[in-house]
């Protein structure tokens, strides 16, 4: 039986349903540790990819925040959505991005994660990365097509982006790639 619930359910008098909360506690557990196998088994008996803690972090938020690739695939064989964005407006490709996850990233992109997906300040996973000088997502995201010249809500550029959180090397390399494409 597949249920189509999206957050950890509850009675109907709105109170915690205590044995369903115990549940889901030992799921988003095994997706915190990274037990792919035993995720895999609850996904094949019904368990819904996209439910959503308390918090409404997705299971799959949950495994690329902590570089679990293994339980991330499993997710998105099961028809995790990889935009489902938690209550802060995130999805699972701005936390990969925010831990510097490479692989994650491009796990989220294969899985047809939206590359200018931005988060509610506006920030995209290119300027996440850029701020935390994340080289290697950088460059990945800028290879799949990663818009360079994005602002957030502020008007804050990526390189701008990397400047406010001292990433003054990386904010040169994208300045250096915006001036090559000027010319």
């Amino acid at each position: 039986m597949v249920n189509t619930f999206n957050r950890v359910p509850s009675s109907p008098t709105g109170s915690a349903n205590p044995e369903a909360t115990a549940f889901f506690q030992e799921v988003f557990g095994l997706v915190r540790q990274g037990d792919a196998s035993q995720l895999e088994s609850l996904l094949e008996k019904g368990l819904p990819a996209n439910v959503c803690n308390e918090k409404g972090d997705s299971m799959l938020m949950l495994a690329s925040y902590h570089g679990h690739h293994a339980a991330a695939r499993a997710l998105l064989r099961a028809g995790a959505d990889p935009e489902k964005r938690n209550d802060q407006g995130q999805t699972p490709i701005l936390g990969a991005a925010f831990k510097g996850d490479a692989q994650m990233v491009e796990l989220l992109l294969d899985a047809g994660a939206d590359i200018e997906g931005a988060g509610p300040a506006g920030k995209t996973a290119l300027m996440m990365a850029a701020m935390f000088g994340r080289t290697e997502i950088v460059q990945l995201l800028l290879d799949r097509g990663a818009n360079l010249w994005a602002r957030d809500i502020n008007g804050l550029s990526v390189a701008d982006a990397a400047r406010v959180t001292g990433a003054a090397d990386m904010a040169r390399t994208l300045e250096t790639l915006m001036n090559a494409d000027d010319v």
